[in-house]
């Protein structure tokens, strides 16, 4: 059976339990999520103290988490493993002949990171039969601002358009960090609010005016006054705007604006699929690209290239990260 994370969740609020969930894929947050749920849900704080435990791979080997598995309860119904990091394990193939014919009183948790699993091996077909399997596949960064917004939504929030794309621009598409942002909005701002570019900025110190994403449209725009005006407050807030998190947003950026310039069919709903960004920012690579030709991007993206070494201490003297930033911008824009 095919599991969706709504599945799994109704279930274990339901109380169904399975013997086995086998937790994979690229995106860490939805294997947490699962796996922190179960542990909520299964036992209670008393039962805890004699039958949960949590294993991690790199300290473990298939052979002990298994002859642990096959134990029984004391005093409860289930007793629960979860085993973190269970890409560490080298032998996790070996979980098979357990998963083929599980001990009904023991909820065996594996959490897979990062990686997929193959579907076609035993493993995972017997806890696709007997249990649990569920991939977690990372979430496209065009689609994150819609999962944003949707968060916001089911925590009793609305969010502005500008304030989801501060936090994608300052967060990226870590889904963690964006939930623990919006948790701590969250003590302060009653429920049914709207999260505003002026709260993010008050309570998480992200500038609306001063941010990469704003440089960004003010490279695209070759605007060399707004530029300045942000990389004078990036030099004056160096921790918060190193140079060494800059470069890689305007590399992705300019490359992007490459990608566009090779288009053949550049309508919105082709272009933001080709460069796998939300329509709301293809106006901006639509700008750069036409104040930007071709060869010019070219020239951008080696200039990127440049500094990042020297950001890095190549061939950098004693310029300091303000310093290059001005310099770097100056040389994109003329």
């Amino acid at each position: 059976m095919a599991f969706t994370i709504e599945n799994i969740f109704s279930d274990l609020k339901n109380r169904i339990f399975y013997p086995v969930y086998l937790l994979f894929g690229e995106e860490p947050y939805f294997i947490d999520q699962i796996s922190d749920t179960i542990e909520a849900s299964v036992l209670t704080e008393m039962e805890k103290e004699f039958n949960q435990t949590i294993l991690y791979g790199k300290d473990m080997k298939a052979a002990e988490i298994l002859s642990m598995a096959r134990r029984y309860p004391m005093m409860a119904n289930y007793q629960l493993l979860i085993v973190k990091e269970a890409q560490e394990l080298d032998d996790i193939e070996d979980f098979a002949s357990y998963a083929e014919n599980p001990v009904k009183t023991t909820i065996l948790v594996l959490c897979y990171k990062y990686g997929k699993i193959d579907k076609r091996k035993k493993l995972s077909k017997a806890a696709d039969r007997n249990g649990v399997l569920f991939e977690s596949a990372r979430v496209y960064d065009s689609k994150i601002p819609d999962w944003i917004a949707a968060y916001a939504g089911r925590m009793g929030y609305t969010i502005t358009e500008k304030a989801t794309f501060m936090l994608l621009e300052f967060l990226g598409n870590d889904l963690s960090k964006i939930v623990n942002e919006i948790s701590k909005l969250g003590i302060n701002l009653p429920a049914g609010s709207t999260i505003t570019e002026e709260y993010i900025e008050r309570n998480i110190g992200i500038s609306k005016d001063f941010n990469v994403f704003e440089l960004q449209k003010a490279l695209a725009a070759r605007d060399p006054f707004k530029a300045n005006q942000i990389i004078l407050y990036f030099a004056a807030n160096p921790r918060e705007n190193p140079l060494v998190k800059v470069i890689p947003i305007l590399f992705a950026f300019f490359s992007k604006v490459l990608i566009y310039h090779t288009l053949a069919d550049k309508s919105r709903n082709n272009a933001a699929a080709a460069l796998s960004v939300n329509p709301f920012f293809l106006t901006d690579y639509q700008q750069a690209a036409k104040n930007f030709p071709l060869a010019r991007v070219t020239q951008v993206i080696s200039i990127l290239r440049e500094y990042d070494l020297r950001s890095k201490g190549v061939d950098n003297g004693s310029a300091t990260d303000g310093e290059l930033m001005k310099e770097m911008v100056y040389r994109i824009i003329h």
